[in-house]
């Protein structure tokens, strides 16, 4: 359902030089030890990105994905949410999430991107987005609703019952790419999740890929090839467009 270990981001065109790349061991506000991949581009545009990766915590599809991220430019940290309860480390394929997953809190969450989003802020000030996966979709999406000051938050074919309970807390905008044959989420829950997003009044894009499986975002679908470019495309124009309306 959610991305493999095998699973790989799509390459970009024309990539940019990545300066370093690697295991991040962070401390967020409880004083938990949680490790992240950071990836931090040769050349900036001045935008940090913070991964909040599917259930599966940061395996190597979120590596990749955070390196591809800084082949455009963006300064970027892929978070893990099993610090807590399995220590720091990246997960592999071996690694026993199920047990673990419903521990994950959703203030803890917050407070790991808030811990990552200071650490990006070291390279520059510049406007903070989330972009997450499945489970980190829908946290994504509740990264608007807190303090952390997101200018953005992005959700590949999120979970909506992770934000529902917020939406008229959101603040910043949002982006939902979402699956068409999402095994996970209906098309009747993204729809009401809609409606209440239009019924708060919140600023949002939304854009369905019509037949496309729950992960899809996936250079090994290359029937998808299409969709990726086309979320990619997406990703981007929201980051420029938001990026824009923030004060220098």
């Amino acid at each position: 359902m959610c991305h493999s270990t095998d699973s790989r981001p799509p390459a970009l065109d024309n990539p940019g030089e990545v300066a370093e790349e690697g295991l991040l061991e962070l401390t967020s506000a409880d004083g938990t030890a949680f490790s992240a991949f950071r990836a931090i581009p040769a050349a900036p545009n001045g935008v940090n990105i913070v991964i909040l990766p599917d259930i599966r915590g940061t395996h190597p599809y979120y590596q990749a994905l955070a390196n591809r991220f800084a082949q455009a430019g963006y300064t970027v940290a892929a978070i893990d949410y099993y610090g807590r309860t399995a220590g720091p480390g990246l997960r592999d394929e071996n690694f026993e999430w199920k047990p673990l997953l419903p521990q994950v809190k959703s203030e803890e969450v917050a407070a790991d991107v808030a811990a990552a989003a200071e650490y990006l802020t070291e390279f520059n000030t510049g406007p903070v987005f989330t972009v997450g996966f499945c489970f980190g979709g829908g946290q994504s999406w509740r990264m608007s609703a807190t303090d952390l000051g997101v200018t953005g938050s992005i959700g590949f074919y999120g979970l909506p019952r992770l934000v529902e309970d917020v939406v008229d807390d959101i603040s910043a905008p949002l982006l939902l790419l979402l699956a068409g044959e999402d095994v996970a989420t209906s098309q009747d829950e993204f729809q009401a999740f809609a409606g209440k997003l239009d019924a708060a009044g919140k600023d949002y894009d939304l854009h369905v890929y019509e037949g496309a499986p729950h992960s899809f975002f996936d250079a090994t679908y290359e029937q998808w090839q299409e969709a990726c470019d086309d979320a990619w495309a997406r990703m981007v124009t929201f980051i420029e467009t938001h990026s824009a309306k923030v004060p220098a």
